[in-house]
């Protein structure tokens, strides 16, 4: 049996993504699975100061979170960066932000028992 190496670790390519069509904003974004860090870093705005994770209310604005956190460019870069564009972005279609979170969830394999999860449920 061979193993990897660090440096083949930190070099592989395996971040996923997929075209998801859109037709409500008239066209295809690119969704991103997130990588570790960023997951890690998406879920902990969820936990409350104490540890805890926040109730259902604390969950506003998980969809539009969830998209602006995994749509991409197409070099893979994320296009919603702040606050206040995954605000705007919360505005838009909810069937549309659904589509998108559907594959951001598949693909950086978050269950709905992780979001119960983070909804202290």
């Amino acid at each position: 049996m061979t193993y990897l190496s660090a440096e083949q670790i930190l070099g592989a390519d395996d971040l996923a993504y997929e075209d998801v069509p859109v037709p409500e904003w008239g066209g295809t974004v690119r969704v991103r699975e997130m990588p570790g860090t960023e997951r890690d870093k998406f879920e902990s705005t969820f936990i409350g100061k104490d540890g805890a994770s926040v109730r259902m209310e604390g969950l506003d604005g998980f969809r539009a979170r969830l998209a602006a956190a995994t749509i991409v460019d197409e070099n893979g870069k994320q296009m919603f960066r702040s606050i206040a564009e995954a605000k705007r972005l919360g505005e838009k279609s909810a069937t549309a932000l659904q589509r998108v979170c559907d594959v951001a969830m598949r693909l950086s394999k978050m269950s709905e028992d992780d979001v119960k999860e983070l909804a202290g449920n």
